[in-house]
């Protein structure tokens, strides 16, 4: 919903070779959100929502900067994140305590849509001064990980929290699909082209996931 918009507009303002490379950046950029999605589950075991924000968000610009500063080969890019979505559940703490009741509000749904529109704008508007590695690191940013995270440790308590962001990291096997299917098909088949054939992937894909998901709650006994 953000990463997706950030690279049509890097597309259509600096062509389809730079979005490419942008979009395989984003790929990075995703290894680095899972980075601040642990570090902020177990900080919050313990911690205050500030405290772990300012760590999830730490090890996520750590972790990003390593990547694309050593400028790893796509090849094991991929192969990265595609092993790091399938342990990444595996890694998050697991209480045992009771999950709150989730509790909303229309600030926190208005935060949502100002930073995500805000990091839209950001990122596309300054992609000439990044560069498409830097944009596609920045096109990730946990803009919506950090709200929802920081109102839900607030509201519903830090256990809520850690099953969210947990449950959050399987969207991220459709923000694969949906990245590299831009990253190899933008150069060939142009913009419109791609970017439907890399939405109807990353659709499909989630609506697999969560049909998968689904059926694997049901048979766990009570």
């Amino acid at each position: 919903m953000v990463t997706g918009p950030i690279l049509l507009f890097v597309a259509l303002e600096r062509g389809p070779q730079f979005a490419s490379v942008t979009a395989a950046g984003a790929l990075a950029g995703g290894l680095a959100w899972l980075s601040f999605a642990l570090s902020y589950a177990w900080a919050a075991m313990h911690m205050s929502w500030l405290i772990a924000m300012l760590i999830g968000l730490s090890v996520y610009l750590v972790v990003g900067m390593i990547l694309v500063l050593s400028a790893p080969p796509f090849a094991l890019v991929v192969a990265m994140i595609v092993v790091a979505v399938a342990l990444a559940p595996l890694g998050f703490p697991r209480p045992t305590q009771p999950i709150g009741p989730a509790a909303s509000s229309s600030i926190e749904l208005c935060a949502r849509m100002l930073a995500g529109g805000a990091l839209t704008i950001s990122v596309t508007h300054l992609s000439p001064v990044l560069g498409p590695e830097f944009s596609g690191l920045f096109a990730v940013f946990p803009v919506m990980g950090i709200v929802l995270a920081a109102f839900s440790h607030r509201a519903s308590g830090n256990i809520f929290t850690i099953h969210l962001l947990r449950s959050m990291v399987f969207g991220f096997y459709s923000f694969t699909a949906f990245c590299l299917t831009v990253t190899l098909a933008l150069p060939v088949i142009g913009i419109a082209a791609a970017f439907t054939l890399a939405l109807s992937f990353s659709l499909a894909v989630h609506f697999g996931v969560l049909f998968f998901v689904r059926r694997t709650r049901q048979r766990v006994p009570a």
